[in-house]
């Protein structure tokens, strides 16, 4: 079967950090060129309505806020068991219903897509502000990079393209 994969960035733009999964995908359609095979997407807080995007790909990377418990900026990887297990500690809206949405497809599919998270230690994502914080902000590069290793990993190509100043996306400032 040929590799299809979707990276699909959810949260909230509206409550500050939680926007970084979508500030994250904005930033790779911005800044990359991908192959057919290859959709960066943002989920927004759709979180159970995914289901039918989700079921369409043979592997699915998620970019979003995850809580740990440790420092504002730590970037994490789940997959496997820790994802199933995400799903009990209820972090936010979306990301149950995102995480059930995971579920059903395993339930409802054949194949379900072989899923990774890469998610970022919020600093604040109960406030009502458009913007990150300034821990999460200085890692977006780093996420980007290890959003592109992940495609590397899974034989996905990328292009860089040439972005000027004026199409920076606001969130990054």
């Amino acid at each position: 079967m040929k590799k299809n994969i979707l990276v699909l960035g959810v949260g909230n733009v509206l409550y500050s950090d939680d926007g970084f999964g979508i500030c994250l995908v904005d930033k790779l359609n911005l800044e990359y060129e991908f192959p057919e095979d290859v959709n960066v997407v943002d989920g927004g807080v759709l979180g159970v309505n995914l289901l039918g995007v989700i079921s369409g790909y043979t592997h699915v990377i998620i970019i979003d806020t995850i809580l740990k418990k440790s420092k504002p900026g730590d970037i994490h990887r789940l997959e496997n068991d820790e994802i199933k297990n995400r799903i009990i500690p209820k972090n936010s809206l979306h990301q149950v219903d995102l995480l059930e949405a995971l579920t059903l497809c395993k339930i409802t599919f054949e194949k379900a897509p072989e899923t990774v998270i890469l998610g970022i230690e919020p600093k604040d994502f109960t406030t009502l502000n458009v913007g990150l914080s300034n821990e999460v902000k200085d890692k977006i590069d780093d996420m980007v990079a290890l959003t592109l290793k992940e495609l590397e990993k899974l034989g996905a190509t990328y292009k860089k393209r040439e972005v000027t100043k004026k199409t920076e996306y606001p969130f990054w400032k």
